[in-house]
């Protein structure tokens, strides 16, 4: 059995619900979830798989962003914050995770 396919199809299945639930905490930039996210190692997202679901939900209006320039001068960044409409998904993806996490629970046998 390849472990690591399978495991790759869990963490695109979380990806979006991972990124909504950190810009519900406060506002980012595509780097700045990176960082977050590398808190979390077995959610495995990438610089390369990061920038297009940004680009995904932001399209679909759930998250907008706004490019932000240092006072330093320099290079700006994408800041990226979540909508009203991006909230109200990121309430139904956590009510409906809660109960897929409990479920899968009770059959595999975790405690």
């Amino acid at each position: 059995m390849d472990v690591d396919a399978w495991k790759s199809q869990l963490r695109k299945g979380a990806a979006e619900l991972a990124v909504l639930a950190l810009l519900d905490e406060e506002q980012r930039s595509g780097i700045g979830l990176l960082d977050a996210l590398g808190e979390h190692p077995e959610i495995g997202l990438s610089d390369g798989s990061i920038y297009p679901l940004l680009n995904r939900l932001e399209r679909e209006g759930r998250i907008s962003g706004a490019w932000a320039t240092p006072e330093s001068g320099g290079r700006g960044q994408k800041i990226y914050r979540l909508t009203r409409t991006g909230r109200a998904a990121l309430t139904q993806m956590r009510a409906a995770w809660a109960g897929f996490r409990d479920q899968l629970s009770t059959l595999v046998g975790d405690e």
